[in-house]
């Protein structure tokens, strides 16, 4: 079985993989890290861009027949032939400003992060590429048992639906969109 966790950097992904990889047994890989050290990576200010279409080989040829995978790049780099389930984990656009606050994201790197959990790129573009395989869950306000608790229900093929998150609709009603988008 390979199951993935993606979703916006800030959102918990590692966190979360760690505490599911340890209860189901399963090695994870990291896409980031296996990007990193396929020297895949180039700078670019203050962010990083990497070579998808390269990513991907590698991806195809480190991916085992039992592991969890981890990465925000996952709709963009693996197969969805050799995978069983997909977790978008979501956050509160606003939560993610703190967190990228304590990071130390610039303005522009925070604002384009935020506002791509807002549009739900990561969660469109998964639903995409994998079709039904896909599960968003919102975890704002939640704990990290919480959050487990369902992921592993989903991956268990228990009782667990998908949570229908629509962050643009709040920030529209609060007219706030300037916040998350330069324009």
């Amino acid at each position: 079985m390979i199951f993935v966790i993606t979703g916006n950097p800030g959102v918990g992904k590692h966190t979360i993989t760690n505490e599911i990889s340890d209860q189901l047994n399963l090695p994870i890989l990291d896409i980031n890290e296996i990007a990193k050290n396929a020297g895949l990576f180039e700078s670019d200010g203050d962010t990083f861009d990497v070579d998808v279409d390269k990513l991907q080989t590698v991806m195809m040829q480190k991916t085992s027949d039992s592991c969890l995978i981890v990465g925000h790049l996952a709709p963009y780099v693996l197969e969805p032939e050799k995978i069983d389930k997909v977790i978008v984990l979501r956050r509160n656009p606003y939560d993610l400003f703190n967190i990228y606050e304590q990071r130390g994201y610039s303005q522009e790197k925070a604002q384009e992060n935020a506002g791509s959990e807002v549009l739900g790129v990561i969660a469109f573009d998964s639903m995409e590429k994998f079709g039904d395989k896909v599960f968003q869950i919102n975890i704002t306000g939640k704990t990290i048992q919480e959050i487990s608790k369902r992921v592993l229900n989903i991956l268990n093929n228990r009782k667990d639906t998908s949570d229908n998150v629509d962050w643009l609709e709040i920030m529209t009603n609060k007219e706030d969109l300037k916040k998350f988008f330069a324009y």
